[in-house]
């Protein structure tokens, strides 16, 4: 049953006119400032890390199947970037909240699930990528190949764009209160879904739906890769070898680990649950900290990107070295 003073479900309730009030962290006065300077210093460092990584991956002529995924997910962190720091920011800058409109609020939501969702697609796609090279590594190069990578990168943003779709549209049907203050620092579900005037748990079934096609099926498909990369390695009785092949998920796995237990914490909960103190809490974990570490674990374990990275490192001391050269014969020309 609908709450006393809902809003009516007419035009004038779902219009552009219609306005959120992101409330952000304005119970934190006294470091405001602070808190600023640490979220902007956060993003920049996110920002350099992911970039880097991407640059590295596109410059470098053959890619292994792997670094073509951790392009697709340095990609997809930038996005997030994107979509999230502008309005946190802004949230820490202005005393009484930032405002977000109607469709801007939706929109935020659906990139930010879209984003994380296609992030829980390619963990699966990269968990079968270690599988392949592991338990199948005669014909690693024949299954992971550049047409099917292609189309696994394709099916993680056609899937999570469609799966966020279909919940943001759920979400923003529903009867929302007089007020609009949204205690957090950008849309996102549990916290719109708090604003909805309702007393029963119909509306809490899509974002459950969203947490099995997103969360729970993955997850169990990652699991299954890695049950069968274990069941393949209990044979092998060198320990070096096998130390070898799980150095090359220990990555993933922490990847995949943080990526889950946070989402998991965050969605899959009742609504009667919701705390936006501690929801703000673990959010800035989902979306500051876990992007940051993504490329410092995928730069400090990974050989590939290590490999990648000291390419780039040293294309760049030879490019610095030939230009110098240059302006030095061109000093002697007369020319400078």
């Amino acid at each position: 049953m609908p709450c006393e003073g809902c809003m009516e479900r007419d035009n004038r309730s779902t219009d552009a006119t219609v306005e959120f009030l992101l409330l952000g962290f304005s119970e934190l006065l006294c470091v405001r400032v602070l808190l600023f300077l640490i979220f902007l210093i956060v993003h920049l460092v996110t920002l350099a890390g992911n970039v880097m990584i991407f640059v590295a991956v596109v410059m470098e002529p053959s890619r292994p199947p792997m670094l073509f995924f951790l392009c697709q997910l340095s990609v997809i962190e930038l996005c997030y970037i994107l979509v999230i720091v502008p309005k946190a920011l802004l949230s820490l800058i202005v005393v009484d909240g930032s405002t977000i409109s109607f469709v801007g609020c939706a929109a935020q939501m659906h990139l930010f699930v879209a984003l994380g969702g296609a992030e829980c697609f390619l963990l699966v796609a990269m968990s079968y990528d270690r599988y392949v090279a592991i338990c199948q590594p005669l014909h690693y190069v024949a299954v992971m190949s550049e047409g099917l990578c292609l189309r696994l990168a394709a099916a993680c943003c056609l899937g999570g764009f469609a799966v966020s779709l279909g919940l943001t549209v759920a979400v923003f049907r529903l009867p929302f209160c007089h007020s609009h203050h949204i205690n957090h620092f950008f849309c996102d579900v549990p916290a719109v879904l708090h604003l909805a005037c309702t007393q029963s748990y119909t509306p809490e079934l899509p974002l459950l739906a969203a947490c099995v096609l997103l969360l729970l099926l993955p997850f169990l498909l990652i699991l299954t890769s890695y049950v069968c990369i274990a069941a393949a390695l209990l044979p092998v009785t060198s320990s070096v070898g096998r130390g070898k092949a799980l150095s090359t998920c220990i990555s993933h796995l922490a990847i995949t680990l943080l990526h889950y237990g946070c989402a998991t914490f965050m969605y899959v909960r009742p609504k009667s649950s919701y705390s936006p103190a501690r929801d703000k809490m673990v959010s800035l974990v989902y979306t500051n900290i876990t992007p940051l570490l993504y490329p410092l674990i995928y730069s400090l374990r990974n050989k590939g990107i290590r490999g990648v990275l000291k390419k780039m490192l040293r294309r760049k001391k030879i490019a610095q070295v030939n230009w110098g050269t240059i302006r030095a014969v061109m000093c002697v020309c007369g020319k400078f």
